[in-house]
């Protein structure tokens, strides 16, 4: 890792533009992306404009994703982790809930489908740590969040430009804040906030901390410009959005020249990734900052019915795998068809007081 963060260094965006990319370049890169819950790794020629896949593809994407969890804790035993640091053993300095700037990434079409549910389960304990950033105006939304409801401008589609756009934002908006910690979600998470203080508390926000886990089980690889005929295949560690992460503060400053101002874009742009990907690049290929490792964050890309723990746990995920519900198992007030992603009835198990639990039955 050290000899890609000597060799990488010298580039950085100008003046916001996307820069040039070669053909070869482009033949090399990797591109992973989140499409409709299931993770897509390309290799090929990314361009601006990604065509649809064909339904042979989806398909035989499909299938591949199916194997994922075939060859998870396959790959875990013959692949070592990346670098971790291990955490202080008690506090290393005490947190509130107002040190944390939550940004969870949707779009349009979810308002109703998935980010009610957030909003009637874990946003409602924790409405002014957390920021919804979306792709279009919603009056329903904006008379329930405020200010922390916030219209990106960015498109609506499932592609990289439009994925980089809104985390550009989300990274603006909080460096803005002045807040200790940006932690990123998507809209299929539940955030446990309490453990997440805890966990975030073992560091100092001033220093450089990359903390999430990864959905691969390898380092990404990609092929960065260095000029027109310079090329670099640089290999990272990157914390995937579907689980969440979280910055320091500290590392987000240091950020700045390729994050900050539309920056962040152009960053992606440089190496055909997504957003996830890009802030992974940033951190550990240009900055030299290892991800931390944690098995707290989950995503739809793992097998949720083997959590335990719930109540440890800092966030959750749901999904569907070949028409089989992917949740944490969990018995609850509500059914599985009253309540599918369980998101419902994690809260209650977290808060039995929350306003739509049901009572306890007296004995």
């Amino acid at each position: 890792m050290n000899e890609a963060v000597e060799t990488v260094t010298m580039w950085k965006p100008a003046g916001g533009s996307h820069g040039t990319f070669s053909p070869a370049a482009a033949a090399a890169a990797v591109t992973c992306l989140l499409v409709t819950g299931t993770l897509v790794v390309t290799v090929g020629h990314p361009s601006s404009g990604d065509p649809a896949e064909p339904p042979a593809a989806a398909a035989a994407s499909g299938k591949a994703f199916s194997a994922y969890f075939r060859t998870l804790t396959r790959e875990r035993r013959a692949i070592p982790g990346p670098p971790r640091r291990s955490a202080a053993p008690g506090p290393v300095e005490r947190l509130s809930p107002d040190d944390l700037f939550i940004a969870v990434k949707t779009t349009g079409r979810y308002h109703r489908q998935r980010l009610e549910l957030l909003l009637d389960t874990w946003i409602s304990r924790n409405m002014q740590q957390t920021f919804v950033f979306t792709d279009g105006e919603d009056e329903k939304l904006r008379k329930r969040m405020g200010a922390h409801l916030i219209n990106t401008h960015c498109s609506a589609a499932h592609n990289r430009q439009a994925l980089s756009c809104k985390m550009a934002l989300e990274y603006d908006t909080f460096i803005n804040s002045g807040r200790k910690w940006f932690c990123h979600v998507d809209d299929d998470n539940y955030v446990n906030v309490g453990p997440l203080l805890k966990l975030l508390s073992q560091y100092s926000h001033t220093q450089d901390v990359y903390l999430g886990r990864p959905s691969l089980e390898r380092p990404i690889e990609a092929t960065e410009s260095l000029g027109t005929s310079q090329m670099k295949q640089v290999r990272f560690w990157f914390a995937t959005g579907g689980a969440g992460f979280c910055l320091s503060h500290g590392l987000a400053l240091k950020m700045k020249p390729w994050a900050s101002d539309g920056a962040f874009m152009a960053t992606a742009e440089h190496i055909r990734l997504p957003d996830d990907c890009t802030v992974g690049y940033i951190a550990e290929a240009l900055l030299g900052v290892s991800l931390i490792r944690s098995a707290l964050f989950h995503s739809h890309l793992e097998n949720l019915g083997l959590v335990s723990d719930i109540h440890k746990q800092v966030t959750l995920s749901y999904g569907t795998v070949e028409n089989s519900r992917n949740t944490v198992n969990l018995k609850g007030p509500f059914s599985i068809n009253e309540d599918p992603t369980r998101f419902r009835s994690v809260h209650c198990l977290l808060y039995p007081d929350a306003a739509r639990c049901p009572s306890p039955r007296p004995l």
